[in-house]
């Protein structure tokens, strides 16, 4: 993950008539939602007028709502800022991210750290809710960051059922009849267009206004998340130019890369703004590290085995980019100790060959469901979800925090995890040291 600062030093433009903001590509596709609206610089005030209510419904009966409300104020806002700057920088760069943002996404993640607050003493009525949920929409425009960044490294052509942002950009670039290679363009506007998503996610989360001491609690956590998702994901690339996956290395990637900063941090931010207790704080971080995994391995069976259509993402990329997912390395590991050697070179062969065909994905997607890798994986899901609903458990919460938790963890860990769940709780192999 490459993070590189934008110093914008233009004169502002003059401001363009309002028009509706173009999507990525060339126009609006079926199913998605329409690209925020632009407001003229002279309608920006303050951050929220004062006689609208912000959330009528409660942010309990709704979260993903409640902060789609805040990212699409957040969003039109820093979209007006933008077009003082450059209309052509707003077309091309910011209406790439906030069509990324609002194409899709479950809201996981702000969803963990509205309720890890409520779980630790947050009420709706208090008047830190607001701020809360500030703070969990930026966690939206981290995972853009990621995303953008990440689609840019692995070269996937797809994200949310429409074309990465450096593929996009690319087209645009192609379409206007640009000089110069339209890749590399799309690879360095793609770039700044995840450098913007961290941007805006910090400006988004210094616009959070909780108590001065609800803010020194989650400060030390939100500069921790950021620079954990980094490292993971330079050592998923690391791991790629390295070869030759361990399942314990491919096990700490997938905590950092996605397991701390999707279940884990969330919680723990939250429970940090409300001041949970010790024993609450624990509880919770250890159900998000073990929820959090989890949902990394099972991402890590859908790059292989998933369907398009339902993932949104080719399936394969992971093999022919050389991903050391713990899949892999399971598979590597059972080939080389049972000695069976065509399994093992077929494997190697496959791992980080971009030429890899469909009928040789194929062979791998068997090799692996014969040589038990998925099984074990799948397994190994199921002992995490079993230790991350037995921490829940220990939180002992009550009422409607206790409910929603658990119901967001169902959804994350997925049936086939607590399929594999063992009875009488997870086996020792299955906890993640974090050491």
């Amino acid at each position: 993950m490459r993070h590189q600062a934008t110093d914008l030093a233009l004169a502002p433009a003059s401001p363009a008539p309002a028009r509706p903001a173009p999507a990525a590509l060339g126009g609006e596709q079926p199913g998605r939602a329409a690209p925020l609206p632009p407001r003229h610089p002279d309608e920006v005030r303050a951050d929220r007028p004062a006689d609208r209510a912000p959330f009528p419904h409660g942010p309990d009966r709704d979260v993903a709502a409640a902060v789609d409300a805040v990212l699409t104020e957040h969003l039109t806002l820093r979209r007006a800022d933008a077009r003082l700057i450059s209309d052509r920088f707003t077309a091309d760069v910011a209406d790439c991210l906030i069509d990324l943002v609002r194409r899709g996404g479950k809201r996981l993640r702000p969803a963990f750290l509205w309720w890890g607050w409520r779980a630790g003493g947050g009420a709706p009525e208090h008047a830190d809710a607001e701020a809360v949920l500030h703070a969990a929409a930026a966690l939206e425009l981290i995972q853009a960051c990621a995303l953008v960044h990440d689609d840019l490294m692995d070269d996937s052509p797809l994200r949310r059922g429409a074309p990465a942002a450096h593929v996009a950009l690319a087209r645009r670039h192609r379409a206007q009849g640009l000089r110069g290679d339209a890749e590399a363009f799309g690879a360095s506007a793609a770039l700044l267009t995840g450098d913007l998503a961290l941007v805006w996610a910090e400006d988004l989360w210094d616009a959070a206004s909780p108590s001065e001491e609800a803010r020194r609690r989650a400060r030390p956590v939100w500069r921790a998340m950021r620079t954990e998702m980094v490292a993971g994901q330079y050592l998923d690339l690391y791991g790629q130019a390295a070869g030759a996956p361990s399942p314990s290395s491919s096990l700490r990637v997938a905590h950092l890369k996605s397991g701390l900063y999707t279940v884990e941090r969330p919680l723990h931010l939250g429970a940090a703004l409300a001041g949970a207790d010790a024993h609450t704080t624990s509880a919770l971080r250890r159900a998000g590290r073990c929820a959090g995994v989890a949902f990394q391995l099972r991402d890590d069976i859908l790059g292989v085995f998933g369907d398009p259509a339902r993932t949104g993402k080719p399936a394969g990329d992971d093999v022919r980019q050389g991903k050391p997912t713990h899949l892999m390395a399971v598979g590597l590991r059972l080939a080389r100790v049972r000695g069976l050697r065509t399994a093992r070179e077929l494997l190697e062969h496959a791992l980080g060959n971009p030429a890899l065909s469909e009928g040789e994905l194929d062979r791998v997607r068997a090799v692996l469901t014969e040589l038990g890798a998925r099984d074990a994986v799948e397994r190994r899901i199921g002992g995490l979800a079993g230790d991350a609903l037995a921490a829940l458990e220990e939180a002992a919460l009550d009422g409607v925090p206790a409910r929603e938790l658990s119901a967001l963890l169902y959804a994350v860990l997925g049936e086939p995890a607590l399929a594999h769940r063992p009875r009488g709780g997870a086996p020792r192999d299955a906890a993640l040291s974090t050491h």
